[in-house]
């Protein structure tokens, strides 16, 4: 059996028919001799003008000649206003739905360059470069955390935005236009990249894949266990847990939000352990293989969105979390453009003495009057008696709170939530953040009207503690195992399990068509085996994609107390 080992915050796995290659002289050597038209596309957020250079230096280092075309000089004037969503309701300071827009819609007419002469190379790069019909594609990505960290520190205010690049980042910009965008259109062209380029060390210190090793690589993870790389970002109600248990360090004073699994912001790492690497965004695997990672059920559903996340809310040391609540199903799908809602719940892994998780209406709230001292907070700084309106419940360890969307709620604090959700995750509704101000001294954004509209008023009372906060059901069980259902609703699409897994004994699994997602909530860890001889460890803390591809698995205890692992999994409709 395997020894059991801490959490690894940069889990890695090697590449299939080919190597990562550092720098640009590995991939100017690759390129097909002869003139030709190389596109290098890519997000709006990078270092455009640096990575033009690194590449124009290695291919006339290589003995080539260079033109360069910077296809950001050929956007029309209109470019921004063509791809950006209108606000719904019109002017709302807080949101918009997601863009339908498309990278094409960027360009009157898309530049055509024309071929170089002998043996040269012309260069097209920026956003949309792979639509000027090029002979070799190249795409160089920047992990999405990247661009939020540099609009929200002011750290890259020029040119991270899409459509506009002489203009101040802007987050909501970035969030509801930039990343649909871009991203459909890394979908789209995601089959026919020639190399992958990671420039996450500066773009003129690359690591990249070539297009037969991409595919081969992500080919074969989804088809096993899988982990994305985790990071902790930092908000005014962080904690120290992530930090003091995990090794984390705090960017700004706390490790406050866990990236575990958040879809579309999640990438793999592929590397030798001691080598350079390549970050590949998970959603690749459900674009180029749903079926093997989602199942044909959930890719009838959801497309190629993986529907379910899993992430941290670190509060021990910290403060409250906002009270909040999520969009309504219709009310996601017509006023914020997303195909399902925001259905979440959180599952208590550790938490002070005294630390309380605040969850669904009391018996006699009495939401006009919540509203008028909501309102009232934010003209005049007044406190909320939050607790007169919402009801509050002990954090014990190992609870599951069903959070349906429309359901006021936020973990106090002095807890680490695993956070069980549905993927959207950009439409926090916040009624009241307790006079909190950030790093600058301003106020959080309460979008209150939206919350107000979303508001559950039907379940109050005794109805939210017999339906949100159950109690373990057992499914199945064998000698020193057991299987448990911790949460499941009607209205919720997935459900929560517990496996409960004795010293040195196995469990055995099977996905069944449908992609799990676990998790180890208590003890040292786990090792997950499948039929087709993959052995892939977990230690505590840590989570695992297991695809639907897998089929049979077993999951066997490390150490030598119980191991607890929270399992999540789309249920039929």
């Amino acid at each position: 059996m395997p020894a059991s080992r801490s959490y690894d915050p940069l889990p890695s796995y090697r590449p299939v028919a080919g190597e990562v290659a550092p720098g640009w002289s590995v991939p100017a050597a690759d390129l097909p001799l002869g003139p030709l038209v190389l596109a290098v596309d890519g997000p709006a957020a990078l270092d455009w003008a640096a990575l033009a250079d690194g590449v124009a230096e290695a291919v006339r280092s290589a003995g080539r000649d260079v033109d360069l075309l910077d296809v950001r000089d050929h956007y029309a004037a209109a470019a921004d206003e063509r791809v950006a969503a209108a606000p719904v309701p019109a002017g709302d300071p807080f949101f918009t739905p997601l863009s339908r827009g498309e990278v094409a819609d960027l360009f009157d007419a898309v530049p055509r360059p024309g071929r170089p002469g002998r043996d040269g190379v012309t260069v097209v790069y920026g956003p949309g470069a792979a639509l000027c019909a090029p002979d070799v594609l190249w795409y160089a990505d920047l992990p999405k955390r990247y661009a939020e960290a540099a609009v929200a520190k002011a750290e890259l205010p020029i040119g991270v935005n899409l459509g506009r690049p002489g203009e101040p980042g802007d987050l909501v910009r970035l969030f509801y236009t930039d990343w649909p965008v871009l991203d459909r259109h890394r979908d789209a062209i995601a089959g026919r990249v020639d190399r992958w380029i990671d420039v996450q060390d500066t773009a003129r210190r690359p690591a990249s894949l070539d297009g037969a090793a991409l595919r081969g690589t992500l080919a074969h993870l989804a088809r096993g266990p899988v982990r994305t790389r985790p990071y902790f970002n930092s908000t005014p109600w962080g904690g120290q847990w992530a930090a003091s248990e995990l090794g984390f360090t705090p960017r700004a004073g706390n490790t406050a939000l866990g990236y575990e699994l958040i879809a579309p912001e999640a990438g793999v790492l592929v590397g030798e352990k001691d080598g350079p690497r390549v970050e590949l965004p998970f959603q690749l695997l459900c674009v180029l293989h749903p079926r093997e990672m989602l199942g044909e059920d959930a890719h009838r559903r959801f497309g190629t969105s993986f529907p379910i996340r899993f992430d941290y809310l670190d509060t021990v040391g910290g403060g409250n979390l906002s009270l909040h609540l999520h969009p309504r199903e219709q009310y996601m799908r017509e006023v914020f453009g997303w195909p399902y809602t925001q259905h979440e719940t959180y599952y208590v892994t550790a938490a002070e003495d005294g630390a309380r998780v605040l969850l669904g209406l009391t018996e006699h709230a009495d939401v006009d009057t919540m509203r008028r001292q909501v309102e009232d907070s934010i003209a005049h700084g007044t406190p909320v008696p939050v607790e007169d309106h919402v009801q509050s419940h002990p954090a014990t360890v190992g609870q599951l709170f069903m959070i349906p969307a429309g359901t006021p709620h936020a973990s106090g604090a002095g807890n680490l939530v695993l956070e069980v959700s549905a993927t959207p995750y950009l439409y926090s509704l916040r009624l009241y953040d307790w006079l909190r101000k950030d790093a600058r001294g301003a106020s959080r954004p309460l979008p209150h009207r939206h919350g107000f509209a979303n508001l559950d008023t039907e379940r109050r009372g005794e109805d939210v503690t017999k339906d949100l906060v159950q109690q373990p059901r057992t499914l199945r069980a064998g000698e020193g195992w057991r299987e448990e259902v911790v949460g499941a609703l009607p209205e919720m699409f997935y459900a929560v399990h517990r496996l409960v897994v004795a010293p040195d004994t196995e469990i055995p699994d099977d996905t069944a068509g449908r992609f799990h997602i676990l998790n180890v909530a208590a003890g040292e860890g786990a090792v997950i085996e499948t039929d087709d001889g993959r052995t892939h460890t977990l230690a505590f803390a840590e989570t695992l994609t297991v695809p639907a591809a897998v089929g049979a698995y077993r999951v066997r205890a490390v150490g030598g107390e119980e191991v607890r692992i929270v399992k999540a999994l789309v249920v039929e409709p």
